[in-house]
């Protein structure tokens, strides 16, 4: 999306914009001459995530833009006012505010410290209220004053609770205050509205969460940059209180490509929905044409027992070697539910590696749950584990990026199916 120069000589605050989507936000702001304030809490390079405030402001400045560094931790009020009060004695104002600082940990309720409890609902939505109740008074003052959350859509759906109630809390709250603040700040002209990603979008935190294979079904952070970019152009007073998704933004400014948005466009047609959006993708699954296209068991399937299940564990072990094995170096329980209930092990961790049937000897490094159907798509291709996960198909305890190692094998074995 072209720049318009709509956004020259405005003050942004944006949270989170030393990497990823706040940094790219930041950056599509600055190459039409906005001033950025780069609030964030990294000062010294992350040992796994890349980028830091001065780097950021260096790119801001480089692209176009004047920056304002602000080392803040969103959870310190006195941190956040000092930031607000910096950035009015440098610029003179705040016209826009994107809360997008936020932290995940993808766990049910009983593998949830409450160490991590407090720092996803203290970030998430304790500092984007903080934060915009800060900001809020400059911003009366600004002509068309905004205020974005990078936020989800309030689906109640249980799915979206029973799996990370937690995160789900925390994520929300940012909703919560979109709903909230649109309606109470509205005859003062501020916009506010939360936008969020269709698809998974590929960051250094998704990659360290997920791996590296994650890039081949998510979207690049310029997407959600260039939606915001669109939104926060608009007339401050035409649109408030939306929960707004970055594809359908997009479509309304009329870009219909989003191809070069695809980490790997020959991938484009292939991406993971995010969270807390309804599935409308995936195909039901057809028991028959699993049964078409899974090899006949070989002599040692015996070992393995009967039914479907068995058949894929069967395939599984045929198909296993030490590369497999060095380059997971983990070991799986499996925990099927429905029609073909049982317990299954896999261990990528010792030797050429090896399966069967019940729970492993050694602990495993992560469980993963679900029913036999579902079971049975993700194995022949048809269900990808970080879309079954990300929609609740599948649950997983324990290590959750070694559970998902699991695609490169999955992919591998479908060849072979």
């Amino acid at each position: 999306m072209i720049n318009t120069g709509k956004l020259a000589g405005l003050t942004i605050f944006v949270t989170g914009a030393s990497r990823g989507i706040g940094k790219s936000i930041a950056l599509k702001a600055a190459r039409d001459g906005a001033n950025i304030v780069v609030a964030a809490k990294t000062a010294e390079p992350h040992p796994k995530l890349p980028g830091t405030v001065y780097s950021a402001v260096a790119e801001i400045e480089e692209a176009g833009g004047k920056a304002l560094p602000c080392i803040v931790d969103i959870r310190d009020e006195g941190q956040v006012k000092s930031a607000v009060e910096n950035a009015i004695n440098k610029f003179g104002g705040i016209d826009i505010v994107v809360n997008n600082a936020s932290a995940i940990s993808l766990t049910d309720t009983l593998a949830t410290d409450m160490k991590k409890y407090d720092l996803m609902n203290n970030i998430n939505a304790r500092g984007t209220f903080l934060v915009s109740k800060l900001c809020i008074p400059h911003l009366k003052k600004s002509a068309n004053p905004h205020i974005v959350n990078i936020s989800p859509p309030l689906n109640m759906k249980p799915i979206w609770f029973q799996n990370h109630l937690a995160y789900t809390m925390a994520k929300y709250g940012m909703s919560i205050c979109v709903l909230g603040m649109a309606e109470e700040f509205k005859k003062d002209g501020i916009a506010v509205n939360a936008v969020w990603p269709k698809t998974a979008i590929h960051t250094a935190a998704i990659e360290m969460l997920t791996g590296p294979n994650s890039s081949n079904y998510s979207r690049k952070a310029e997407i959600v940059a260039d939606a915001v970019y669109a939104l926060i152009c608009k007339d401050s007073r035409s649109v408030t209180g939306q929960f707004l998704i970055d594809e359908d933004i997009l479509r309304k400014e009329g870009i219909t490509d989003f191809k070069h948005y695809a980490c790997n466009p020959e991938n484009a047609d292939n991406l993971m929905l995010d969270f807390f959006l309804d599935d409308y993708t995936n195909s039901k699954l057809d028991l028959n044409t699993i049964k078409d296209t899974v090899k006949q068991p070989s002599q040692k399937s015996s070992d393995f027992g009967n039914g479907k299940v068995a058949e894929i564990f069967s395939a599984i072990n045929a198909n296993l070697n030490s590369e497999l094995v060095s380059k997971t170096n983990a070991l799986y329980q499996f925990n099927v539910k429905g029609e073909e209930a049982s317990t299954w092990y896999l261990d990528l961790r010792n030797g050429n590696g090896s399966t069967g049937k019940g729970e492993p000897k050694d602990p495993a490094d992560a469980t993963l749950t679900m029913n036999s159907e579902q079971f049975f798509a993700m194995f022949s291709g048809k269900l990808k584990p970080t879309t079954a996960f990300m929609t609740g198909k599948l649950k997983i305890s324990g290590n959750l990026q070694k559970a998902m190692k699991l695609e490169k094998l999955m992919i591998s074995l479908k060849a072979k199916l």
